[in-house]
Parts: C-alpha cells; structure tokens; sequence
C-alpha cells in the first residue's frame, strides 16, 4: 500500500504503508521508518512548538524495504552469500559486501515503491518549489539504539533533485544495508543481517553550503562531564565534520546556568575549517572547495547562535530524557541556512559512549618519567621502570585527545581504505581521516591518528564507542610519524593528544568510589589547567581551593596584560607583531585577556559548580611576567622578585592597575554573565590589612563589590603578618587559605629556590606548625573560614592529620594526592565511609 497521505494512521495501517511522512511518526516508530526519520518525526511534532527548528520530509519504510526483498527473491540470495562470511578477514568482507550491494542496486524497485516515492518528492515540489534539493539519508531500523549507534554505517547523498535523482538515491541507500562497514558492526553488535530493515529518509535540505554546519553533544564527549553542551561548527555542508575532513571550531556551554537565563560560553577554539563542501552544478551532488585564510581566521558561529544551539540541545535532551525515562544526553547534528540565517537541527540521537558508563570505578593514566608525572591520578604499578627526568620527552606530534588513556604501539600508515588488509592487530593506525568504510580495522587497533578532523568526526566517535584512545586533527601525523616507528599515544594530559617516540612508561589505576568515605573536613583539589578541569571534577571533592590564574595567563593568554592595553606603543616590533597574530579577531586589544581569563576560570568553575571554586588572582613575580610577551618594557628589574613586587602590591599600583582591571572584568564575566557565582577570589600575597582594603577598593571601582551578588573575597596567609595581624585581616577578608610553601620560606627565612639551603626547607618544622596553629585559632575565633592550598599535606600524611586535629575547615590537595588524603582524613576524624 502506498501513501502519501497525512492523516493519522493506525499502527497497522502504519505497517503496510511504503511512505510515511515525518509528522505521521514519533520515537516509538523506529522498527517503522527507522531511528533517525522517528527521531525527525518526535521533534517535528514534540520540539517545533517549543522553537526548534527542523526540516520536513519523508520516509520510506521497513515494510517497504521487506517488499522489495521479498518481491524479487533476494533473501535467498543474500544468505547464499553470507554463508561464508568472515569479517575479520578484509578481503572476504569486501568481497561479500560488493556482491550484496551489486545485488539490490541491479534489482528494479517494484511499481509501488518508485510510484509513492516519486508522488512523495512531488508533494515537497508543491511545497517549496519545482525540483526542491532534498538530502536522502538511509535510517536502519536498529539504529540510534541507547547502545548501539550505527552512526554513518549506510549512506547519505546531499543537494538531490529531481523525482528521478531521489528514486536513484534511495535505491543506493537500500543497497547500502550491506556496505563493508555495516556487516561489521552489525556482526560485532550481534545484530542479525536479515532482522534489519532500510528505511530512507527524504529531507528538504538547509541551504548551509551558504552558511555553517556541525555537530554538537549535550554532553561532554572525552570526560562524560554532563552538565556541558560540546558545538562544532565549520563551513558548508556538514559531512566535513562528520567524516573529518575538517578541523571545526569547537564551543563549550554550561547547561545549568544557560538554564537559568545566564550566557555561559566557558570555551571557544578557532578551528582551522580549511574546506567546505558545496552543492555541485555538474555531475556529482557535492563538491569541496577551500576557505579563504580571512574566513578561517573567524569564529563560524556568533555567541548568539551558539547560545540558540546550546539551548536547543537542552530542550533536546531534556524532552528524550522524559520519553525514555532515564537521562539521555544527545548527538545532534544541525545546519545554518544561508538563505534566511535560520538555525535547524538535521538529525538527533541519543549519545551512546558517555552515557553507557559507569561511574562507580575512577580510571586514571599516567606518563611515568623519573620525578615528573603526566596525566590525571596516582598510579600504583608500571610494567616498565621510570625513565630519569632528563629523558622526559618533546611530543614528536599533537592534536585533539580522545578518550583519556594512553597506549603504545607501531605505527602503520594507511593513506587508501583498499590497503586495509595490511593492517595487523595492536597497531597504531596513522592515517589522512576515517570513514565508516575503515571500521573493520580500527576495532583491531591499539590507537588511532589523524591528520583531520575534530571531537565530533567519525574516526572520534568511533573511538570512543571502540575505548580506543585517538589523537585527531594532528596536521602532519602522516609526514612526521614513520612506518613502524614505536610509538607511545597519550590522551591523559588534558585536551591536547601528544604522540611520542618510544613505548614510554605508564600507570593505570581504578579506584572504586562507591565506598569512599566522606569527611567533615571539606577536601578541596588545586586545579591548573582548565583542559582537566571537567575530567578533574570525576575525583570525589568539595570544590577547588586553589585555581592559578597564572596558568591560564602564561599558557592560554601568552601576552602581559599592559602589553595588550598600550600595544600601539610597544618598542619590542617582534613582540608588537607576535600580539597582533595572536589577538588577530580583536580590534580592541585588552578584550582578548578578558576573553581568554573570562574562559579559562569559567570552565574550572563550571566543572566544579555549584561547590566552590577559588580563584588566585595572578601572582607571577616580576621576572616571570617579564617573561610574557610585551612583558619587558613593563616589568623592573628586580634582584630578590620573590619578596618584590607582587601580588597585591601590584593591584593598586599605577604600573599595573590597568591589567588588574582585566583581570577583575574577567571574573565580573564569570560571575555575572556566566552566572558562576560559586568563583571566590582570593587576594595573594598582601602584607597589610591596610592593602588588603586598597585591593578591594581597587576591584569594587570595576565592578566586584564585596558582598553584592554574595561576592566573599579570601585572602592567602602565607607571610607572617599574616599570622600575626590575622584578626585584623579577618577584618577585611571573607575568610584564609594557608599557602605553606611561602609560610615556611618566609617562617624560616630559606629561599626555596637555593640549592645551598634547600634541605632546611620543610613545612613540618615546629615554627611552620605553630604559625598554622595560631592562625587556625585566630580565623575560628573570627569566625572567617580557612582552609589549605600549599602543597604540604599532598607531599606529608602526617601534616594531613595535624590540620585535621587544629580543626582547619578545609584542605586543598593536588589532584593525584586527593583520594590518598580523604582516606588519611577520614582516620584521623574517625569517619564512617
């Protein structure tokens, strides 16, 4: 039975219909029409009233596909065929698969079929206009499943026009139920071949050839952080980053507080987006050209538009949350029309790595290199010995980390998917990018590398799915990496994959968390780099006692804020010109240090949201902001910087209160437009009450008023005056936190960094402890909270248990010493777990 028809139809008349259109079918329909035209239709019906935006069309469906099997006797013929079958053998599988697809594509549609898709395509003419371009997607009837994705197993064809053009394309994507790839992953699914039916999804096309496209998660795709939408954008159609064939920009959102109303873009990375692919005028629907250098030097998407996207996928994800009863974060892909600038979602369906995981067990890499360690947690055990700190290693190449383990072996380059046979298993596979045709082989791999793509192409989704770990959008990976060159591939430093020379050494260790204890005192991490921060968050705490600023400046801003405000009048013409590339999309200079800093707290605070987080304002000492760019021409010479002019010294001061401005504007961003207000800021190195209130005085004149919004300002007790005037301080201060490197230094009068003395130094003397004692006292009897964030009770259990016994409130550790000492605590406090 054909039809073409929109009125409401019974579920059995639903079975014998050969088209359905979008809004005739919902989520339940997937063995109908299969999981992407459900998912279609679910938004069309549910999602649209709510302001989503999503492209009408039709599908044919399973009982149409069955048909066309049956009708011509193909089953028989196909069984014949796979009666041999080996998909771990390349050669049979593609053998086998050919046949197949050559089978359906020389077998004629029946009458019915060509004459309801046909009538079909004309009632999208009427619509819209003669010869509409359509995208054409296949849409198996076990796709999408919460476990199984079978992302880009069958076929796809974009700009298709004509009645005659879509009946070819869909008899393609019939024939595309046997591509190589989706009798691999079916066989490796258990899924039978002949319990899957083809639907074909006939869809008006978005017009992003003249605009952007991408993917985006609601979800964090490397770490499972839930409570952040990941976007992608580049240029043209979307394939490119599906497939990879571009590195996209890529944009994090925090969900919670958009929720709320708030603008809270934590992260944003210019990707290189070098091509875009276009509709075709000539024989082929599609066709890639290059974008001009001005295009990919620009953000595709505006922060508009990103928020639009981001609130999408939580409506998204929220309404598929309600139909499966149980959180379902998303996969989505959508388009920008360049015709009316209107946004459409294109595809939604549900994420199927993160989502599937546990999160009872915590697995932690690390890079083993002599007294320097990489990598997040504390392992236990190494299979190989440690190599001495000299050795540690220049990556030989970087890109994109996924997944965040680390693996070794030979490389093998493969540039041509007709060479997949050569491929052995445990290798690292080192290639241009994937596609679904190299599936076969990438499951066999230790680890993969690309030249292309970004967190949301296939070889990374792949990947995931596989707990492969993948290095993607390296660049050069095919020219730098060697055939059968030793490799070590690590994804456990952060966002940024590194490939080393060698099988380095390394540790893995899971920790159970179910039955940790939880204890009074609050257990807070030192956190640095914003990259770690979502994964970071995984490790039990309470919150973020210290995060450095200065990491954020030295690695993620790379310029001294009054370089940037006075850049005209830079002497330094190589720095001036080096500023001048880096802030290239900034016509006002200073605006990229708020960006940047703004960017780099919001995504710390996001990770830990809604406990606390504190953020050091910056404390370099003078020689190491000399060392930024532009830096020179603004910083002294000093001959002792350690006890020179830093910290709160320079906020107030004419020679920096400009920069300190910035700074406070970044935190203003976070707190008020980001609406992170769990970020406290913490006021370094201040000798005197009497400065302390120069600094608050200094960030209310830019728009951190203490008090207002809940704003607590803290202040670090590392100097003696610090101890000695501490009910003074807490005058001024909303609460402490001991930072013992600089207590002890300055206790015991050593310079920690002078080899001569260097053994006297130890945070464990009876004057260091002392001075932690009177202080604790003083701040309880104030009433001020104080907490730890020197490095002491991460190196010293028994320093742990002395804090504990004085009643500190809290103690901030490094993040691979966190579980050691909540244990530690717990015993001292006598804990329950």
């Amino acid at each position: 039975m054909a039809t073409v028809s929109k009125s409401t139809l019974s579920l059995s008349s639903q079975e014998r219909s050969l088209i359905l259109w979008f809004d005739e079918v919902g989520i339940a329909d997937i063995p109908v029409v299969g999981g992407k035209n459900a998912s279609l239709g679910e938004m069309i019906q549910q999602l649209t009233p709510k302001g989503i935006n999503v492209p009408t069309g039709f599908a044919t469906t399973a009982y149409a596909y069955r048909y066309f099997i049956k009708s011509a006797g193909l089953e028989a013929k196909l069984r014949k065929l796979f009666a041999d079958l080996d998909v771990e053998d390349v050669k049979n599988l593609r053998e086998r698969g050919k046949k197949a697809r050559s089978l359906l594509i020389h077998t004629p549609f029946p009458v019915e079929l060509r004459e309801a898709i046909a009538t079909a395509y004309q009632s999208l003419c009427e619509r819209y206009n003669a010869e509409t371009d359509v995208a054409v997607r296949s849409s198996a009837t076990a796709e999408d499943l919460p476990d199984a994705s079978f992302a880009g197993q069958q076929e796809t064809y974009l700009n298709v026009v004509g009645a005659e053009g879509v009946l070819a394309a869909c008899h393609k994507c019939f024939a595309s139920i046997f591509t190589d790839r989706a009798i691999s992953y079916r066989h490796t699914k258990r899924f039978d071949h002949f319990s899957i039916a083809l639907a074909v999804g006939v869809q008006k096309m978005v017009r992003s050839d003249l605009a952007t496209s991408g993917v985006m998660f609601s979800i964090d795709t490397e770490t499972g952080f839930k409570d952040a939408a990941l976007i992608t954008a580049a240029y043209g159609l979307g394939e490119n980053v599906v497939q990879g064939s571009v590195n996209p920009d890529e944009y994090y959102v925090f969900k919670p507080t958009l929720k709320a109303g708030f603008r809270p873009i934590i992260d944003k990375k210019l990707g290189s987006k070098e091509l875009k692919m276009i509709y075709d005028d000539g024989s082929k629907f599609t066709k890639n050209v290059s974008v001009s250098p001005s295009e990919r030097g620009k953000f595709a998407l505006s922060d508009e538009e990103i928020l639009q996207l981001a609130n999408w996928a939580c409506l998204i994800e929220d309404h598929y949350s309600q139909v499966h009863g149980i959180s379902t974060p998303m996969d989505i892909e959508w388009a920008k029309d360049g015709i009316t600038n209107q946004l459409f979602i294109v595809q939604a369906r549900p994420e199927t790595v993160q989502s599937q995981k546990t999160g009872n067990v915590l697995r932690s890499y690390r890079l083993v290199l002599g007294d320097r360690e990489w990598g997040i947690g504390n392992g236990e055990k190494s299979s190989h010995s440690p190599l001495p700190d000299s050795q540690s290693p220049i990556p030989l190449v970087t890109g994109r980390a996924i997944g965040e383990a680390i693996s070794q072996g030979k490389a093998r380059l493969i540039l041509d998917v007709q060479k997949l046979e050569q491929f052995q298993v445990g290798e690292v596979l080192v290639t241009e990018r994937t596609d679904p045709d190299w599936e076969p082989i990438m499951k066999r791999a230790s680890a993969i590398v690309t030249n292309s793509g970004g967190r949301t192409c296939h070889a990374a989704i792949i990947a995931r799915e596989l707990g492969v770990p993948a290095i993607v959008g390296c660049g050069n990976a095919t020219e730098i990496l060697k055939p059968g060159q030793e490799v070590t591939i690590s994804c456990a430093e952060g966002e940024e994959g590194k490939v080393y020379a060698g099988l380095l050494p390394f540790e893995v260790k899971e920790v159970a968390l179910e039955n940790l204890p939880r204890t009074h005192t609050q257990i807070l991490m030192n956190v640095g780099n914003p990259q770690e921060a979502l994964s970071l968050s995984a490790i039990p705490n309470d919150g973020v006692g210290l995060a450095r600023t200065e990491f954020i400046i030295a690695n993620q801003i790379q310029i001294h804020p009054m370089a940037l405000i006075h850049h005209d009048l830079l002497k330094d013409e190589f720095a001036k010109a080096k500023i001048a590339e880096i802030t290239a999309l900034y016509d006002d200079k200073p605006q990229y240090f708020v960006d940047r800093l703004a960017q780099g707290i919001g995504r710390i605070a996001a990770a830990f949201y809604p406990k606390p987080v504190i953020v050091r304002m910056s404390d370099f000492k003078s020689n190491e902001y000399a060392n930024l760019l532009g830096g020179r021409q603004f910083e002294p010479h000093e001959e002792n910087p350690m006890l020179g002019w830093r910290g709160a010294a320079r906020y107030y001061d004419e020679g920096y209160r400009e920069a300190f401005a910035l700074e406070c504007h970044a935190l203003k961003r976070v707190r008020e437009d980001m609406g992170l207000t769990n970020v406290i800021p913490m006021i370094p190195f201040c000798r005197t009450p009497d400065e302390g209130r120069l600094v608050l005085a200094e960030m209310a004149k830019n728009g951190l008023k203490q008090g207002v919004n809940g704003l607590q300002v803290y202040v670090m007790c590392e100097l003696p005056s610090n101890v000695i005037l501490a009910e003074e301080f807490a005058e001024v201060f909303d609460g402490f936190s001991i930072g013992s490197n600089d207590l002890t230094q300055l206790t015991l009068g050593i310079d920690r960094d002078s080899a001569l003395v260097a053994r006297l130094f130890d945070e464990r003397s009876p004057a260091v402890k002392r001075m932690v004692k009177m202080v604790i006292e003083t701040a309880k009897k104030c009433d001020r909270k104080i907490g730890i964030c020197g490095q002491a009770p991460s190196d010293y259990p028994e320093f742990a248990q002395f804090l504990v016994e004085q009643g500190i409130d809290s103690i901030s550790l490094n993040p691979d010493s966190v579980l050691k000492t909540m244990l530690e605590v717990a015993k001292v406090e006598g804990t329950n777990s």
